[in-house]
């Protein structure tokens, strides 16, 4: 086996974020291309009504179930319950909300275009964060 040399792995440590429904853990910030994420979301607690203008997510429920509210417009909205095992893709502009019907976390990994992580829209948001509005 050819292992080429001068490559090695790189180490960083990962960030927690406390979030009004739980907190998030960021172990890959986007500086390869990719963003990866777990969500921690309390039941009960809800991610605000939003949508990305470019960020494309996959999500994978490690543990728990949810609810994913999921559509074009907030009048056509689907309503999905995810366990343990579903893994779901969010294509940028599709309106996505996430229920904690038990604890819940989740693996996330999105695409890392500039400004991923202000990348957000939010329609509704039950904690009244600053930065929600409409598109």
């Amino acid at each position: 086996m050819n292992v080429p040399r001068g490559l090695s792995a790189e180490f960083t440590t990962a960030v927690l974020q406390p979030k009004p429904w739980g907190h998030e853990t960021v172990f890959a910030g986007g500086e390869h291309g990719y963003v990866g994420k777990l969500l921690t979301v309390t039941v009960g607690q809800s991610l605000s009504l939003q949508y990305h203008r470019e960020k494309d997510e996959t999500l994978l429920v490690l543990s728990g179930a949810g609810v994913l509210e999921h559509g074009p417009s907030e009048g056509q909205l689907s309503v999905d319950t995810l366990q343990v095992g579903d893994s779901v893709h969010i294509p940028a502009t599709v309106l996505h909300r996430l229920t904690a019907t038990e604890d819940l976390v989740l693996a996330e990994v999105s695409s890392a275009a500039p400004g991923w992580n202000q990348d957000v829209v939010r329609l509704d948001d039950r904690y009244g964060r600053a930065g929600t509005s409409a598109p």
